[in-house]
């Protein structure tokens, strides 16, 4: 059975650990970071990407709900694998309870390396303003941008070493901004098992033809407020 994968590059380390072991040999198409932050804009790349593939069964897809960026994507020729959670983040940790539970806990601001390497970030903004208006007006500006947020949470996919550089860039930002600063352990059990199966109820299967729909990623039906928490709409 042939399969492709589409993934983000700023999941490129943990994509890559994850195909090293669990052995796969699917070939994988890197959509360029950044995009998160223009959903049309990512939906638009990514429907393109999935529409010039062909001569393969299955397309897995190495997104979350995104902020939308997935409504409507579909595929012709192939079948559509989607993990049912909210963003990288839930995929990332593992599930989109302990996304939730961190996020009860106390209003998080998740990063990983490939967050601090790769996206229009936090971090990049603030690079950007302190180069245009300097420091102490960059750090009032991110303040702002961080006022509801209480905790800065580093996580540790197991996919390298936490660096110096990667673990000095969040203790920097969160001293600044006065924000607690915790490194939380992730997981890249849920991505390897996107890449292998069973696809289970974690995860959306969608057949030739079919259109990926927001109702796809409701997790519980009885329970509209994790519906609304994690992805901006309750039950229909």
């Amino acid at each position: 059975m042939s399969t492709i994968v589409i993934a983000c590059q700023t999941l490129s380390d943990e994509v890559n650990m994850a195909i090293t072991e669990t052995g796969v040999k699917h070939p994988v198409i890197w959509v360029e970071s950044g995009l998160h932050n223009h959903p049309e804009t990512l939906r638009m790349r990514l429907q393109e990407t999935v529409s010039r593939i062909s001569n393969v069964e299955n397309i897995i897809l190495c997104y979350g709900y995104c902020g939308n960026s997935l409504l409507g994507l579909h595929s012709t020729r192939a079948r559509l694998i989607v993990p049912r959670v909210d963003d990288c983040i839930s995929l990332l940790l593992g599930s989109y309870e302990k996304r939730e539970a961190l996020s009860r806990e106390m209003v998080s601001y998740f990063l990983t390396r490939g967050w601090i390497v790769n996206e229009n970030n936090i971090i990049r903004e603030y690079e950007r303003c302190v180069e245009r208006y300097g420091k102490e007006r960059a750090q009032r500006v991110l303040k702002m941008m961080l006022e509801h947020y209480r905790r800065l949470v580093l996580i540790d996919t197991g996919a390298y070493p936490l660096d110096d550089a990667c673990l000095a860039k969040s203790y920097e930002i969160a001293a600044m901004m006065g924000l607690k600063h915790q490194v939380v352990k992730g997981s890249i059990g849920l991505l390897k098992q996107l890449l292998t199966g069973p696809w289970d109820e974690n995860f959306i299967v969608l057949e030739p033809g079919e259109k990926l729909s927001m109702d796809y990623f409701r997790i519980d039906m009885k329970d509209s407020l994790s519906n609304l928490s994690l992805f901006g709409f309750g039950k229909g």
